[in-house]
């Protein structure tokens, strides 16, 4: 389960208008501070990613996967969108029952039972062994520089008109203040390569 501020921040960046994958972001940096705090593992940063990615799918957010993934990859992406929208559907019925219930008929007592059945909860066993399994990880998958390589390796495989056109819409977004932050970080940048 995702933390409450790691929503609270998505559904920020939701509202302004930023996109799927901005939102996507915040809990894949949620992900990767667990890996930091020990909470568990992972194999690569590439992982660290991909289930920071599965958990914003699963909380709603409509990140698609890129056009050159593997099947495998688009089969659990589009899983995990389908729990979300099971999600949200069962908390509907689940309202509509509550509501249903107080005028104490026996059709909804029926619906009520048969919304139990359809969010069944999911295999301790499976659960802990999968926790057990990303413990037995690394903790250098989430360092500075693993993340550092694997953005290189993602910017790489893009074209330029491509990554301009994702840096346009950031400068777009990003808004007056955000924008000065960045160019002060900017010219910091610039200022440590010259020297």
């Amino acid at each position: 389960m995702p933390e409450k501020k790691t929503t609270a921040r998505a559904r920020k960046d939701k509202r302004e208008g930023k996109s799927a994958s901005t939102q996507a972001g915040e809990y894949v940096r949620e992900e990767i501070e667990h890996v930091r705090e020990g909470k568990h593992g992972a194999r690569s940063a590439k992982q660290a990613i991909a289930i920071g990615l599965s958990k914003a799918r699963r909380a709603g957010v409509k990140a698609k996967p890129s056009k050159t993934a593997s099947k495998a990859t688009k089969k659990k992406a589009a899983q995990d969108s389908r729990a979300a929208t099971r999600k949200r559907s069962s908390g509907t019925t689940a309202k509509k029952s509550a509501t249903r219930k107080r005028a104490s008929t026996k059709k909804s007592t029926a619906k009520k039972s048969a919304t139990t059945k359809s969010t069944a909860k999911k295999s301790t066993a499976r659960s802990r062994a999968t926790t057990a399994a990303l413990k037995r990880d690394g903790r250098s998958a989430a360092s500075k520089r693993a993340l550092s390589a694997q953005g290189h390796k993602a910017a790489a495989k893009r074209s330029a008109s491509s990554r301009s056109a994702s840096a346009k819409k950031a400068a777009r977004t990003k808004g007056a203040a955000g924008r000065k932050t960045a160019a002060k970080k900017a010219a910091r940048t610039r200022a440590r390569k010259a020297s």
